[in-house]
């Protein structure tokens, strides 16, 4: 997948421990960690503003597009745009 989640470099710049921020934004340790791994295949835009609040970031500063690391195929839109 070409977007990486880079929750624990900020985590760590905001000296925040996963379970506090678990418990700050309302999610599971669990699910926090499929997060932090990059094991999540979607992300609910209420727990995105959560994580953006909880940490004082913008979603950019969380998840970083990587082209090279993109599925194939996926880098083209297969709509029309007319």
């Amino acid at each position: 997948m070409g977007i990486t989640i880079n929750l624990d470099v900020i985590m760590a710049k905001r000296k925040i421990s996963a379970g506090e921020l678990s418990a700050r934004i309302g999610i599971t340790p669990a699910n926090l960690s499929i997060l932090k791994n990059n094991k999540a295949k979607a992300i609910r835009f209420s727990t995105l503003e959560a994580l953006c609040r909880a940490l004082d970031c913008q979603p950019g500063d969380i998840m970083e597009f990587d082209p090279a690391a993109a599925a194939p195929g996926s880098e083209e839109y297969s709509g029309s745009e007319e």
